[in-house]
């Protein structure tokens, strides 16, 4: 890590009207969109170009946390040490916390040990490690020496536990009383305890062992009489997250029962931790990007990414596309004498093989979610693709319909038609099927379904494609071989 950032002095005011007047008060900081304005992005290059380390911390005084950290990621690399530099102690916690994991990355180096472990003892647990587990490990111990024994101690337990892990998000601050204590003496206990977490949904309730045996809501709390004891007014029925359950299931478990939050246990059923909605919601888009992402086989797909880190995530699953593409050009070569007699059969291959694979995507990306989202079980698999297969079915004969009269029509050649629109089904078909098995087969060998599947759903179609169109071609006496 190199220098502190330096909290620069603003004691002085502008001599003449500039962009410190213009965004003193009443400014247009963010547009339409919710995001900064380009005039007034543009002012704060401006003054960073310019040194003028005054105005750009008045400019980005206003910022919530999340503008700041937008801001950071907006700016070029180049530019976010002098930023980080010109703004000083507008670098908050929050605004670490808030930061793509990247551009976080660039702005720690020029953030001394001591002062990083000032910033993150002063976020949650989850918001700590997910900070600190990006730092190389030497980094990690230097930060680490710094903190207080008691963050430090559960930063490292945190660290223990598997990546996106219910052990990494889960906070540790949390209010757990036994089931013998009174609604009125909880409610002193809190005021009291100016150590206690100042946030949180509900108390739990635990037995002598720190099991949780129910959970109380803060509402319920206020409206029960002091008398009644928490085990008297606690709900029993509680979902229990392990802490190694991977994060992907832990936000499915919150959107099946509609949770707020939820208890974390250890491995002996001991409450060791709290995970919030709050922290789901990240999850949930973080988890729906990477899907996505990994179904184009476009990596992270952070735009903030070194370039080498994405082009190595990317040119692999080309080179894996290359690979499987010579099996299609295996099927075409094998028929390049009938495609010499004819050249309509040229013409209107890509347009087999094109909906093919756009037939092919539609029910892989359907099958991708439903997997995702515990809607596609081995209990239901047969339904599903009774259900695809249906499906493919109505869209291919619709879609074969139309392209067989087409290609009547326009070559003036029936059987090219019948030809063209038997192919178009088949693949079609065979797209339904392919969209569906290939997700599923991943899944049933515990591979992630979106990594792969579009090389091989597209390998297919294309083969089937091709091989439908010019075998049907040749068995029907359009051409010969």
């Amino acid at each position: 890590m190199n220098d502190n950032i330096d909290n620069p002095k603003h004691d002085s005011m502008p001599r003449d009207h500039d962009v410190r007047d213009i965004y003193e008060d009443s400014v247009e900081r963010l547009d339409e969109d919710n995001r900064l304005a380009p005039d007034y992005f543009n002012s704060i290059i401006e003054a960073l170009e310019n040194q003028e380390k005054d105005t750009a911390y008045k400019l980005v005084q206003p910022l919530h946390s999340a503008d700041i950290a937008d801001l950071f990621e907006l700016v070029e690399s180049d530019n976010r040490a002098p930023l980080a530099e010109a703004i000083g102690d507008l670098v908050s916690a929050d605004v670490l916390a808030e930061m793509n994991e990247h551009v976080r990355e660039d702005v720690i180096d020029f953030i001394q040990p001591a002062q990083l472990a000032d910033l993150t003892g002063q976020l949650e647990t989850d918001d700590a490690v997910a900070i600190i587990e990006d730092l190389e490990e030497a980094e990690q111990e230097a930060v680490l020496a710094e903190l207080d024994p008691e963050d430090r101690a559960a930063i490292k337990d945190a660290l223990t536990f598997p990546e996106e892990s219910a052990g990494r998000i889960m906070q540790r601050d949390l209010v757990a009383v036994p089931e013998h204590m009174s609604v009125g003496q909880l409610i002193d206990y809190l005021r009291e305890h100016d150590d206690l977490t100042t946030e949180f949904w509900e108390v739990f309730i635990v037995d002598p062992s720190h099991k949780p045996i129910g959970s109380c809501q803060l509402s319920w709390i206020m409206r029960t009489p002091r008398n009644i004891v928490m085990g008297d007014v606690m709900k029993r029925e509680q979902t229990l997250i392990p802490v190694d359950m991977d994060q992907e299931e832990v936000a499915l478990r919150f959107q099946k029962y509609a949770l707020i939050s939820a208890a974390v246990v250890d491995h002996d059923g001991r409450l060791i931790g709290v995970i919030t909605a709050d922290d789901i919601i990240d999850i949930i888009e973080e988890e729906a990007s990477e899907d996505i992402l990994r179904l184009s086989g476009a990596g992270e797909g952070d735009i903030n990414e070194p370039i080498r880190e994405s082009y190595i995530a990317r040119v692999r699953w080309l080179i894996a596309n290359l690979i499987t593409a010579l099996l299609a050009s295996v099927v075409i070569a094998f028929f390049g004498a009938a495609i010499e007699q004819m050249v309509a059969l040229a013409v209107l291959m890509p347009i087999v093989a094109s909906i093919g694979g756009n037939a092919g995507t539609q029910t892989m990306a359907v099958s991708v979610r439903a997997l995702a989202m515990n809607e596609l079980t081995q209990s239901n698999t047969r339904r599903i693709i009774g259900r695809e297969f249906r499906i493919a079915l109505l869209n291919g004969g619709t879609v074969a319909l139309l392209v067989g009269i087409g290609t009547m029509i326009i070559f003036a050649n029936g059987m090219l038609g019948i030809v063209i629109a038997g192919a178009m089904l088949i693949n079609i078909l065979v797209a339904g099927f392919a969209g569906i098995l290939v997700p599923v087969i991943f899944d049933r060998f515990d591979q992630d379904p979106a990594l792969a599947s579009s090389i091989f759903v597209t390998m297919i179609t294309d083969t089937i494609g091709f091989l439908a169109f010019l075998g049907l071609a040749v068995a029907s006496g359009l051409v010969g071989l």
